[in-house]
């Protein structure tokens, strides 16, 4: 699920929760009068805006997951259990500074000795597979469907119809981007010029007097950049040439026919061919860093002074690289669940999703062996700003609204960090029966690959917040079973009434209850206590 940012293409294509008292002597959030709250009006300071996942929406008037609190007033010095979290995403960077002593290992393999010492049939499986292989750009699973020449599949004509709108839909906005770029670039070759400065800033453009029509055009390009949250058009331009790079491979490989991306050498229609693949778990291109950034989510290193700080605290990420840059095959996802299933895993992050599967009881199956294994599976809601109560997306633990498979599913849904109107993120699907609880996915600050850090958005930001506290739940009360941590997180969640904006569209205003099932945003304080009272009485 790729999200490109919602003002780039517009811009550039022209009640009372719980009130019970736990063993800790601490009292969980009284909410009564949640709804008012002051808003939060002033903008948020740069480290709010690194962190505003993790502070408290009655203490800061911020909706995150009161995740301070919860270390401040519950877990204090408490290590707990450590936790083992397999995250089925794009390659990680293991070797990340802010992920050190927060990665898997699997002591029943000898590194490097070429065998399968754990005989679980993937050979010095260190850190956890790779399915993918060397691979990574992939056609999406419609366009696979075309590539296969089935026109008596039901839902041929429907992907033929939605790959052509689509590559005519990128086709325009690559256009337009490459026009933007250029229009950004001479008009900071020529801003450089009029104010002799390699680093002008917003204010020396504003003091710019000129009669010459063509440098007013520079300066008015200039402003309209700095009206889109960039303060100098050098950031404006390395990230459109990002986005051009984003658009150009959704054009040349997802939405490509004939492209041909498995390098595998499995059938991934044959479910009996299972051990392919090798064991490089970290990322083969430099724009692979979706794995890294969600991994960080759970389990950067806290208060170690670089970065931010993971949900969790005592947290080893295995890591399963099988979403490549288009669509994850299902053979890949189910195998993947198996794997950390078998090998340790108490949760699975799954920041994936797609509209088309033609295997999608495969990944049903998987996740009913999970639940025989008593792991959780958070899984990130998608990007579409869609009623997935109306439209299907994949994995998904139940066909339709139908009856679940089990019940170790938590499907999340995206905030924004302003509580109001405009809580739910605007790209963020939802549904009052396939979408289970929100958390704050909307620009979230965490480790991508070489040692960085950058901002980025998603339910797929949203997942690994959850995910996070399902560890933080799991450490500190290991005998709760998976279906027990689910309902802990679900049921402590803040109950909100408040009217939202959903899909992006103003005109669409819904009840936040009527968005997901548990009608709440998530809250690792108020977890942690239910949890508590939960292990109290087993």
């Amino acid at each position: 699920m790729k999200l490109f940012k919602s003002f780039a293409i517009a811009a550039f294509a022209a009640t009372t929760l719980f009130n019970c008292s736990s063993s800790t002597g601490v009292v969980s959030t009284p909410m009564e009068n949640i709804d008012t709250l002051p808003l939060k009006t002033s903008e948020l300071t740069e480290a709010e805006k690194h962190h505003w996942g993790h502070l408290d929406l009655k203490n800061d008037t911020i909706p995150g997951m009161s995740v301070d609190r919860a270390y401040d007033e519950i877990i204090k010095n408490r290590k707990g259990t450590t936790t083992i979290v397999a995250v089925i995403d794009s390659g990680i960077d293991i070797d990340h500074e802010d992920l050190q002593g927060a990665i898997w290992t699997n002591t029943k393999e000898i590194p490097g000795n070429g065998k399968d010492d754990d005989k679980n049939g993937y050979i010095d499986d260190i850190h956890g597979w790779n399915f993918l292989g060397d691979g990574y750009d992939e056609q999406l699973e419609y366009v696979r469907l075309l590539a296969s020449g089935n026109t008596a599949h039901p839902r041929y004509a429907e992907a033929k119809a939605e790959r052509q709108s689509e590559y005519d839909k990128y086709v325009g906005i690559k256009t337009n981007y490459e026009q933007f770029l250029q229009q950004i670039k001479n008009a900071d070759d020529a801003l450089e010029r009029e104010t002799k400065k390699s680093n002008y800033t917003k204010a020396d453009v504003d003091a710019l007097n000129t009669s010459n029509q063509t440098l007013q055009q520079y300066i008015a390009v200039a402003k309209y950049v700095y009206s889109l949250d960039f303060d100098t058009l050098k950031k404006a331009t390395k990230e459109l040439t990002q986005g051009l790079v984003d658009i150009t491979d959704r054009l040349n490989y997802n939405l490509n026919v004939d492209f041909k991306g498995r390098k595998t050498g499995d059938n991934p229609d044959d479910m009996t061919e299972k051990y392919y693949g090798n064991n490089n778990v970290k990322p083969v291109k430099a724009s692979e860093s979706h794995g890294t950034h969600v991994a960080g989510i759970i389990a950067a290193v806290r208060n170690n002074g670089k970065g931010g700080n993971g949900v969790a605290n005592n947290v080893k990420i295995m890591s399963i690289r099988a979403v490549p840059n288009g669509d994850e095959y299902d053979k890949d996802i189910a195998l993947a669940i198996r794997y950390a299933a078998d090998n340790g895993a108490k949760v699975i992050n799954t920041s994936f999703g797609k509209y088309y599967s033609p295997h999608s009881d495969w990944v049903r199956e998987a996740i009913v062996y999970a639940a025989s294994k008593d792991v959780l599976i958070v899984n990130a809601a998608g990007n579409e700003g869609a009623d997935l109560d109306t439209k299907e997306v994949y994995p998904n633990d139940a066909i339709g609204t139908g009856p679940e498979v089990a019940d170790n599913f938590i499907s999340v849904g995206s905030l924004d960090p302003k509580y109001g109107s405009g809580l739910v993120s605007g790209f963020s699907n939802y549904g009052k029966i396939n979408v289970d609880i929100f958390a704050p996915g909307g620009e979230i600050y965490s480790t991508f690959p070489n040692n960085d850090y950058k901002t980025i958005g998603g339910t797929s930001m949203a997942s690994p917040g959850v995910a996070g506290i399902a560890a933080l739940i799991r450490s500190q009360y290991p005998k709760l079973t998976a279906p027990q941590v689910k309902k802990i997180i679900m049921d402590s969640g803040l109950a909100l009434t408040t009217k939202v904006v959903v899909g992006g569209d103003p005109s669409q205003i819904k009840p936040f209850s009527a968005l997901s099932k548990s009608q709440k945003i998530a809250n690792a304080y108020n977890a942690l206590i239910l949890a508590a009272q939960v292990a109290k009485n087993l």
